[in-house]
């Protein structure tokens, strides 16, 4: 596992708070895996998943608190990400900032490059 920095994906505090609540609650494991895949209105999608331990070849990065883990083909989607959180009813949830997205759906779940 190698270590990386907030400059591939970066929790804001809300988001921190939110997934360390969530983390406690769920009890899945001590670690936050986002990862890109195939689907979604645009052709990607997001993922978020709470793990017991990183993978092998996997980028550790600490953010706002949680100890996010990337597998290395999802970090070249990731890079400069920001993850967000809003407690509104209405269009709240996470959100996710992402600088390579060329599009992105109104849901804000998938995009394209």
């Amino acid at each position: 596992m190698r270590e990386g920095n907030e400059n591939l994906v970066l929790l804001t505090p809300a988001a921190g708070a939110k997934v360390a609540a969530l983390m406690a609650r769920e009890g899945q494991g001590e670690f936050l895996r986002v990862a890109i895949s195939g689907g979604g209105c645009n052709g990607l999608s997001y993922k978020l998943k709470f793990v017991p331990e990183p993978r092998r070849g996997d980028i550790l990065v600490r953010s706002a608190g949680v100890r996010v883990v990337v597998d290395s083909k999802s970090a070249l989607y990731l890079k400069g990400t920001h993850l967000d959180y809003s407690p509104a009813l209405v269009a709240g949830g996470f959100k996710f900032s992402n600088p390579n997205a060329k599009a992105s759906c109104s849901c804000g779940e998938s995009f394209s490059l």
